[in-house]
């Protein structure tokens, strides 16, 4: 029939997974093009200047140039277990031991500092596997308590908006049985984001005025090291705290890693909820790559629905679009039936009926903390709890396969 397509049926979720590995494949051939038109003009130049300095050297003070190559691989080797030609503080006393591990759990990994004994590289790999899994928790629960307080804030806010503007706010003694004005309301995910991004660039303009000051950085320097260890990268070619003496070197310590551990759930944070407005424009494109130009409404959805119905996207294990809109409450007539056209981003408010699990989570926390918590604690069902993110996949799909048990 018209308007249908002949291809093999794929469901929604298959489709955003495709086109996210395709968009990240592209992402990658950018990013590696635009840096090798950065860097690989510099790498030639150093590499030129070095074999310079190498043959001047070696001409000047009658040097054999094998002798002077390995004399130089025994540098290298000298420099992987910590040793450098300035001198620099201790890598293995408790307090180097002490930043090593916060490294490895963090998984931000510098690189500055490694075991270099086989008892340490063995008792590394236990270590880090517990010490990672922990830390990757710890995020987690620190990204619940964040979005608990931006979502009371920007409730707060909200009530305060509407008493300007004349709309009554009921108490919650006397609207426990019926809805409030402020009911429908929930906090958006792009308010989210913009608190999380401005409290990160926040932290990393302090960190780096710190060190610049302290390290003798530049403060784009600075700011790039800031990003590369909050955002776990970890390179190594920066990194803070490793002179032996520091002015007020104690105070230096302590907020070193405090601007790093708050930097870190910050950056966690913000990369979450980014994540989920990636996912919300992967659903929008795929409804106008998929079929385009053969979008009617919906037979197997609710009345009215936009959303293209073309055997190509068909439900898979996870509910599309429709069916979460429907699950979610939608009118089956009049009102706003037919809202969402297939050109249209599905919008903040509606986002948590349309995506059900893994990060969109987080949207339905919002709404729940924003009222005072869920009406109803299902998630606490057979002792799993929701959390946010990677968490909250795994504790969904466990609820539900107890469930079915």
């Amino acid at each position: 029939a018209a308007g249908r397509c002949s291809r093999v049926p794929m469901n929604q979720d298959n489709a955003r997974f495709c086109l996210l590995a395709g968009l990240i494949l592209l992402y990658l051939l950018c990013g590696a093009a635009i840096f090798s038109a950065l860097e690989h003009p510099s790498e030639l130049r150093a590499r030129h200047l070095w074999r310079q300095q190498l043959d001047n050297f070696t001409q000047r003070y009658r040097v054999d140039l094998d002798a002077l190559r390995t004399l130089l691989r025994q540098y290298e080797e000298a420099n992987g277990a910590g040793i450098r030609v300035d001198t620099l503080r201790p890598r293995w006393d408790f307090s180097g031991a002490f930043y090593f591990v916060a490294t490895v759990v963090s998984t931000i990994g510098f690189g500055m500092t490694t075991p270099a004994t086989i008892a340490g590289k063995i008792f590394l790999i236990f270590y880090g596997l517990i010490g990672c899994a922990a830390t990757i928790l710890f995020f987690n629960l620190f990204l619940e308590r964040i979005i608990t307080m931006l979502a009371y804030i920007m409730r707060w806010c909200h009530e305060r908006r509407l008493r300007f503007a004349g709309v009554g706010v009921a108490s919650r003694e006397e609207s426990s049985g019926e809805e409030d004005s402020l009911e429908g309301w929930k906090p958006s995910v792009y308010y989210v984001m913009l608190i999380l991004g401005l409290a990160s660039v926040l932290i990393a303009c302090s960190a780096s005025t710190l060190y610049s000051s302290m390290e003798n950085w530049s403060y784009v320097e600075s700011l790039y090291f800031c990003f590369v260890a909050f955002s776990t990268i970890g390179f190594g070619d920066l990194v803070s705290s490793q002179r032996q003496r520091y002015e007020s070197q104690e105070a230096y310590l302590i907020g070193n890693y405090l601007f790093i551990l708050i930097g870190v759930c910050c950056i966690y944070s913000l990369f979450n909820v980014i994540s989920i407005i990636i996912k919300q424009t992967l659903t929008w494109m795929v409804g106008k790559l998929v079929c385009s130009g053969h979008t009617r409404p919906c037979s197997c959805c609710a009345p009215g629905c936009g959303w293209p119905c073309c055997p190509h996207l068909q439900k898979g294990s996870v509910e599309t679009v429709c069916d979460s809109e429907t699950d979610a409450g939608a009118p089956s007539g009049g009102g706003r039936l037919g809202r969402r056209l297939s050109e249209e981003m599905i919008s903040v408010n509606e986002f948590t009926a349309s995506n059900k699990v893994s990060l969109a989570l987080l949207q339905k926390q919002l709404s729940e903390t924003a009222h005072q918590g869920p009406r109803q604690s299902y998630n606490h069902q057979n002792g799993f709890s929701g959390g946010v993110g990677a968490l909250a996949f795994m504790n969904n799909r466990l609820q539900e396969t107890s469930a079915d048990r």
